[in-house]
């Protein structure tokens, strides 16, 4: 999907308040991105997304920006 057409489909998935889109959207834009900062953005999102929806997902999310260094690991943190 190329970036414009990534835009659109968030933009519409915001409009129409999907969750499952936005978590799997950001999770694409981050996978494309072109560089750490952001596709650690993309993440942040997505994992904000996941965590409201109590979506399995947060905790792959999570991981990544674990292994990124944008989150710290804790143990004994329930996620979804």
């Amino acid at each position: 999907m190329k970036e414009a057409q990534l835009d659109d489909a968030l933009i519409a998935a915001h409009a129409a308040d999907d969750a499952d889109a936005l978590i799997t959207l950001y999770t694409r834009a981050a996978d494309g991105a072109q560089d750490e900062d952001r596709a650690c953005f993309y993440l942040t999102h997505a994992m904000v997304f996941a965590l409201e929806a109590g979506d399995a997902r947060a905790q792959t999310l999570r991981a990544r920006l674990v292994s990124c260094g944008r989150e710290i690991a804790q143990s004994g943190v329930d996620m979804p």
